[in-house]
């Protein structure tokens, strides 16, 4: 009796466990799902990716660890999130930037306490928002503004479509979505932002052209004019209150992107001026009326960088395009845009945003940097901490394409290209169709990206594809923009296929290297290694060793120093039917 108790219980104990083994496998089957149960029905001429990693390894954060839990890293958002703006109702902080021909257009960003942030959506999530039909990538929505009226308890973003003029945006709840856009044809110009007087006044101000036009390259004004908040019009006549910038017998240039603030009964008017390369700056001026006259600072700019040694290590050029905001502890911090260059001469990254403590002079004007100061690369904010997911630092990010929406930080070009691309075909996949367009087209490609937001990274993909010709292709792309780009591409048909490295320019399609392979899988991985000055190129096919098909590959090639343009460079996947034709 004791012996078959013993045995029933063992028997017992093995089925348990028997049935607790069956139930975790079975939950992660459910996890991968149709990945491992079944064999995918994989269409021709349409490309799946399974996956797309990203690792930053940047050697600063790597050799700089932050001292404690009270400091981050400057860039805070690394990568090209520019023209950074930003805005609080006493509790929440909310940050906007700019993006140009990509959409969703404007990303948002959210935080409780300045130094950690989560991007909750885009300010621009809809077409009627966002038309950008026939815009080249450095074009579309310029330097957006996001402000709090708190009389009707509503937040309002302001910005710039280039080629159709400007308008806002408003909403009661920046997690909830934004309304259709209010345009304002009488604002001319450039980077508008709202003013929300105490006394219950509104105000917009912005780059236009000065009285009598410009007198030379680069010369321009801020301009102000009353905004009606019931009717959501501008009211009255619009005033020139700057003309040029600090000196105009200097001849500043590119005077913008201007913001008011009214501090202790004073109103300030902070702008940048010098462009947005090397001699970028932000400078202030002062009056006791919003609508002027503004007296400059003496002691201008509050922050740049160009005077300073170009040979300095680690160099941060191009500061400026800033905000203010004043955090609950009564401390002042802004945000501003600046470059990461390597070795003084280039970067991929665009222009990043980055955030420091506002001090304020004796006589009554706040500043960033004075002198040969340095923009810190890390920085103390007492009283916070990092929590969740860091926006700085090295990070890895890895897509599996299990939801059924993109990864919050993807994006297309000039549309939302949703016919192009599934999420639901078959579902933990990224299926792009081959598209009748190519990306040196005004167009929406099949193309769907992220930024670079590190110098040195791995990204890599798991593709499975079966193209049906040499004119279908799909693959890895790095594009800074219609004429400056780096393919790792698979092409093909039954006889033979095709792995590429490609370069595309202003002239065409450049093959920079080739392998012919037999046709006797549909699944490659594919990745793409850079150190900062450098990319290399690799496939595999199936689960083979790394294959190195094109190492050192300039990334100069890419940047802005080398193009033009206002982004920094974007990685994604990319499939099409229409190759850009080869250079003669």
């Amino acid at each position: 009796m004791f012996l078959s108790e013993k045995i029933r219980k063992q028997c017992l104990w093995t089925l348990a466990s028997f049935v607790l083994i069956f139930f975790q496998s079975c939950q992660e089957n459910s996890k991968s799902s149709k990945k491992d149960i079944e064999t995918p029905q994989f269409k021709k001429s349409t490309a799946y990716f399974d996956d797309f990693k990203y690792s930053g390894n940047d050697d600063f954060y790597n050799e700089n660890p932050l001292p404690d839990s009270s400091y981050f890293y400057n860039p805070i958002l690394p990568g090209w999130y520019s023209d950074p703006s930003i805005c609080s109702n006493g509790e929440d902080y909310f940050l906007v930037t700019s993006t140009f021909s990509y959409y969703p257009g404007v990303p948002i960003f959210h935080s409780k306490d300045l130094m950690n942030w989560k991007q909750i959506g885009h300010v621009l999530d809809r077409p009627e928002q966002l038309p950008l039909e026939g815009q080249q990538i450095t074009e579309g929505i310029f330097a957006p503004a996001i402000s709090y009226n708190p009389r009707n308890e509503t937040y309002y973003m302001i910005t710039t479509n280039i080629k159709k003029g400007n308008f806002f945006v408003k909403t009661k709840d920046p997690f909830a979505g934004w309304s259709d856009p209010i345009w304002l044809p009488e604002v001319k110009g450039i980077d508008p932002s709202f003013f929300f007087d105490d006394d219950g006044k509104a105000y917009i101000v912005n780059n236009d052209e000065p009285d009598g036009g410009s007198q030379y390259e680069g010369h321009r004004a801020i301009r102000i004019q009353e905004f009606d908040v019931a009717s959501d019009k501008v009211i009255g006549s619009r005033k020139m209150i700057i003309n040029g910038g600090v000196d105009l017998s200097e001849k500043p240039i590119w005077i913008e992107g201007p913001h008011v603030y009214k501090i202790k009964g004073s109103y300030y008017l902070m702008c940048a001026e010098g462009g947005t390369s090397i001699n970028h700056r932000e400078v202030i001026f002062k009056s006791e009326s919003v609508l002027g006259p503004y007296k400059p600072w003496n002691k201008n700019p509050i922050l740049t960088q160009k005077h300073l040694d170009s040979n300095r290590p680690l160099p941060i050029t191009c500061a400026g395009h800033a905000d203010l905001i004043q955090k609950q502890d009564n401390s002042w911090w802004a945000v501003f845009l600046a470059c990461r260059p390597i070795k003084n001469d280039f970067e991929n990254l665009g222009r990043e945003t980055f955030l420091m403590p506002v001090r304020w002079d004796e006589s009554g004007f706040p500043y960033i940097t004075k002198n040969k100061e340095l923009i810190p690369r890390i920085v103390t904010m007492p009283g916070s901490k990092p929590t969740g997911k860091l926006t700085y630092g090295n990070f890895n990010r890895v897509q599996d394409f299990n939801d059924t929406k993109l990864p919050i930080e993807w994006h297309t070009i000039r549309g939302a290209g949703d016919k192009l691309y599934s999420l639901k075909n078959i579902p933990g996949y990224l299926a792009l169709s081959c598209a009748n367009v190519n990306t040196v087209e005004l167009k929406t490609p099949a193309f769907i990206s992220r930024r670079l937001q590190h110098h040195k990274f791995k990204a890599e993909t798991t593709l499975y594809f079966e193209p049906s010709g040499l004119e279908e292709a799909a693959g890895i792309l790095l594009m800074k923009d219609e004429t400056h780009q780096y393919g790792l591409t698979v092409t093909g048909n039954k006889e033979q296929v095709r792995m590429l490295v490609e370069k595309i320019t202003k002239d065409g399609r450049v093959v920079l290297a080739e392998d012919i392979l037999k046709p006797t899988t549909n699944k490659y991985r594919l990745r793409i290694l850079s150190d900062g000055l450098n990319f290399d190129f690799q496939y595999a096919t199936e689960d083979a060793k790394w294959k190195s098909l094109k190492n050192n590959v300039a990334a100069r090639y890419l940047s802005t120093a080398n193009s033009y343009g206002f982004t920094g460079t974007n990685i994604g996947v990319y499939a099409t039917k229409k190759r850009v034709p080869l250079a003669n």
